[in-house]
């Protein structure tokens, strides 16, 4: 199996929708929201086996300093294939020249995200107004 990688920001709502409810998030249930989210990201990285999305990336950046990771998901049919690392290595080679990359990760998802070269901050909490329950 082949996956592919594009960087694009189009995206049907049932694709959107396909793959987010495959990780349990509850913003797959906002499937019109995410595909009107897609178009506003700075970078869209996604990853496909054929025409079915089975992975991607969403950042949001001020243009030369910060970017922030938003999304990364894999549908869990592929996990183990490095699709994560993969999509986390072409995000951090587009971002490079940044001062600070950050993502806000979950924490049965720190190991992942270490490995990939994060660090986890001592001194700094994430913090949220949401009405997402995932």
């Amino acid at each position: 199996m082949e996956i592919d990688y594009k960087l694009t920001h189009d995206f049907t709502p049932q694709e959107l929708e396909r793959l987010f409810l495959s990780v349990e998030w509850s913003s797959g249930h906002f499937p019109d929201k995410l595909a009107v989210a897609m178009k506003n990201f700075s970078t869209v990285i996604s990853a496909w086996d054929g025409n079915k999305l089975v992975g991607m990336i969403c950042v949001m950046d001020d243009g030369i300093m910060t970017a922030y990771v938003h999304y990364l998901l894999v549908d869990p049919e592929y996990h183990d294939m490095t699709i994560g690392r993969t999509l986390v290595d072409m995000m951090k080679k587009k971002y490079e020249d940044y001062l600070r990359i950050v993502v806000v990760a979950y924490n049965n998802e720190l190991h992942f995200y270490e490995n990939c070269g994060f660090k986890k901050a001592d001194d700094a909490s994430p913090m949220f107004i949401t009405s997402l329950w995932t």
